[in-house]
């Protein structure tokens, strides 16, 4: 079977078929990616024919399991539909609204003029920035950046029809989320006055839902973006404002979360003590929150071990212990959740632990392999860590420098 490109997931009816949980769409949208009769569709499925006409036209009912396995013998990633491999699943649920809005926001369209706003409009438009976030891992944030901030336009028009009814304050949350998202697409494309312009958006609308919680995350989100810009007094100050604003009783993905942000802040301002203090914290909140079934929303995925093990592995770079940062990036790389990008700042910092350690060509493998990453998905973020990595390298004269150098003047070029 011809591979799918990663870009096929973020196109506008795919995306907003994977939002919906629409199996009959993505069916026909694989079918047409790869040039195949339905009689080659029903083949890669395992069914009949006469079945799969049926499930095309809406006439044939799936059960979770039906559209698990489906999805897994055409290669639909399960995590974009909320789906586990084991059973463990949170499908997203039909709704009327749903289609026509994903649609909507995704492609970038004008908004029907006689759309009905009702208790199931915020829930959808945060099932369609969810389906975003979760493409953000396999898609380029080019490739993201006009449907982020189309669904950020959407949901502020969404917003004034409902601005005088029940559901308001929920609306103002999607909009909220969808405006952080749109933020965090923007930093990856190195687009710093556009992602802080979304952040204070994102935190405003936050705080007009008068959702503490949703607050604090955009605050923290804003603070590592900070610190990640070099601006770590900035970050930390925001970092204290947002544990101001979620109140003396976080849940533990959120406590874990922020104290791992402060720790990366504490290094970077070399203030070890400080740092490993708020790692050994976030690390008790992480055994705490193992016990939830689920993070709070407007978390997507748990914060765990591997996770934190990520932090750590940037913590301990920064504080110049470079076996401590290898061993921690080899941990964090257990995790399902961690995504390409985020994997590839993270070789782009061991890289340079093991640099520190005289290990250079481990080192220029680590950055040429972060180079492969940024490339492959348009992340300015990475490729500029690539080159704070090559500013810094200060091993000898090699082959395999030679070659680095020639790829990154390539991509550069």
């Amino acid at each position: 079977m011809t591979q799918i490109p990663p870009q096929f997931w973020s196109g506008p009816a795919v995306a907003a078929a994977l939002a919906e949980c629409d199996l009959p769409t993505i069916l026909e949208e694989v079918r047409q990616a790869h040039g195949w009769t339905q009689a080659q569709l029903a083949e890669a499925v395992g069914y009949s024919q006469s079945w799969v006409s049926k499930v095309l036209r809406g006439r044939q009912p799936l059960t979770v399991d039906q559209v698990r396995e489906i999805s897994i013998r055409i290669g639909v990633p399960l995590h974009l539909l909320r789906f586990g491999a084991r059973g463990d699943d949170d499908p997203t649920k039909r709704r009327d609204f749903g289609k026509a809005v994903a649609l909507t926001a995704l492609a970038g369209v004008a908004l029907p003029k006689r759309l009905d706003v009702d208790e199931t409009t915020a829930a959808t438009l945060t099932s369609i920035t969810g389906a975003q976030r979760r493409l953000e891992a396999i898609t380029p944030a080019r490739e993201l950046a006009r449907p982020a901030v189309a669904q950020v336009d959407l949901a502020n028009r969404v917003l004034g029809r409902a601005s005088r009814s029940p559901s308001a304050d929920e609306v103002r949350a999607g909009l909220s989320e969808a405006a952080g998202f749109a933020a965090w697409v923007h930093a990856d494309m190195q687009d710093t006055g556009s992602a802080r312009f979304y952040y204070r958006r994102a935190i405003d609308s936050a705080r007009q839902a008068d959702n503490a919680l949703l607050a604090a995350y955009m605050i923290g989100s804003l603070a590592a973006f900070e610190i990640d810009a070099d601006d770590p007094l900035t970050g930390l100050n925001l970092l204290a404002r947002a544990r101001r604003e979620i109140g003396e009783r976080p849940p533990a993905t959120a406590r874990a979360w922020l104290l791992s942000i402060e720790a990366l802040g504490h290094a970077t301002v070399r203030d070890e003590a400080a740092a490993l203090e708020a790692l050994r914290m976030a690390e008790s909140a992480v055994r705490a929150g193992e016990r939830a079934a689920a993070p709070p929303w407007p978390w997507v995925f748990p914060f765990d071990h591997a996770k934190l093990a990520g932090y750590r592995a940037l913590v301990t770079v920064r504080l110049k212990r470079p076996g401590e940062a290898v061993a921690a990036f080899n941990e964090s790389l257990s995790s399902a959740q961690l995504g390409a990008k985020q994997r590839g700042v993270l070789m782009t910092e061991v890289a340079a632990a093991e640099a520190m350690s005289g290990h250079y060509d481990e080192a220029l493998y680590l950055a040429s392999n972060a180079l492969t990453v940024g490339t492959t998905y348009g992340s300015e973020r990475v490729l500029h860590r690539v080159k704070t990595f090559r500013r810094a390298y200060a091993g000898p004269s090699s082959n395999a420098l030679r070659s680095f150098d020639e790829r990154l003047h390539a991509t550069l070029l």
